[in-house]
């Protein structure tokens, strides 16, 4: 019975949202006919990869005790470069690569500036945000950039595995991240830098090396999802991936993983981001307006930032009884 009742505490935060889920998949399916048909599975799935991506970056970063707020316009100006090189005439499969390249550069940069400068993560990234922003609308003069060639469409939203490209680079990416964060080296020093950084430098960590690799990490997944946006609306424009990190953040946050970084949860993300795609898709089917889907997004984030640091509280305090 121990073993129960503290395996169901170590994973609340996964358990709490699928309840949740459930709650509103049933209040969905009684408030639409469409909601469970395969075309409406296959669509929520499709509309929540990119977001999927995003979100497991994201955890990586918040697991180091960190934040990146210039997400989307990574995304935004990694996939107008791709789009560019695509319409000179470049092979679809070297102007992607050139794209994810591109992409851990950026997120390379932001690493090293809030490395050098110890500054705030959210400082540097809001900055470097605006900055990369205003690369995209510089070379695009606002213009999007459109009529791209049918190869890359092709690869970035045609069927593989039989699914939407866009749902198996998804799911592939949390994948391949299950064994890197939870059972390799890099994933246990981002905590760890997230935890108690202090201690890890004294045991000879280079900091510094892992503090740019999540960054990298990020940006590459950040232009990754810019790759299947682009792909799918065959058109790259600068104002692509605005708030996209807010989505993430939120999911990342629902999800279980702590504020202040120390721990990751990459189960409670996943399901974090199925649930926000749910409440998206079935205010969508029942015609309710775009704005207060915002809201509702903003209210399950403040909801889950005062839970988040109410269970830290409680942590806290039990470590200190004992």
């Amino acid at each position: 019975m121990n073993n129960i009742r503290n395996w169901c505490g170590r994973h609340s935060s996964p358990l709490l949202l699928i309840g949740v889920c459930f709650m509103v998949m049933f209040f969905l399916s009684l408030a639409t006919h469409s909601f469970f048909s395969l075309k409406n599975i296959v669509n929520i799935l499709e509309a929540n990869s990119y977001r999927l991506i995003l979100a497991i970056g994201m955890m990586c970063v918040m697991a180091s005790g960190a934040i990146d707020l210039s997400v989307g316009s990574i995304l935004s100006f990694s996939a107008i470069c791709m789009a560019k090189l695509l319409k000179a005439g470049l092979h679809a499969d070297l102007s992607i690569a050139f794209a994810l390249i591109l992409g851990a550069a950026m997120g390379s940069l932001n690493g090293m500036l809030i490395y050098i400068t110890r500054l705030n993560a959210f400082i540097i990234t809001l900055a470097t945000s605006f900055m990369y922003r205003g690369l995209s609308l510089i070379v695009t003069q606002g213009i999007p950039i459109t009529k791209l060639p049918q190869a890359f469409r092709n690869i970035g939203c045609g069927n593989l595995l039989g699914m939407e490209a866009g749902v198996t680079m998804a799911f592939a990416s949390m994948l391949l991240l299950i064994p890197l964060f939870y059972h390799m080296r890099w994933g246990h020093y981002l905590m760890s830098l997230g935890g108690n950084p202090d201690a890890l430098a004294r045991s000879g960590v280079p900091i510094g090396r892992y503090r740019v690799s999540v960054f990298a990490y990020m940006g590459m997944l950040s232009a990754l999802s810019g790759v299947i946006i682009t792909a799918r609306l065959n058109s790259a424009e600068a104002n692509a991936g605005l708030s996209m990190e807010m989505d993430a953040i939120c999911a990342v946050i629902m999800g279980g993983t702590a504020l202040h970084g120390g721990n990751g949860n990459l189960l409670g993300t996943v399901i974090a981001v199925f649930l926000l795609g749910l409440i998206r898709n079935g205010l969508t089917i029942m015609s309710v307006s775009s704005y207060y889907q915002q809201f509702i997004t903003g209210f399950m984030l403040l909801c889950a930032v005062v839970i988040a640091e109410l269970r830290e509280r409680q942590h806290r305090v039990s470590l200190d009884n004992t």
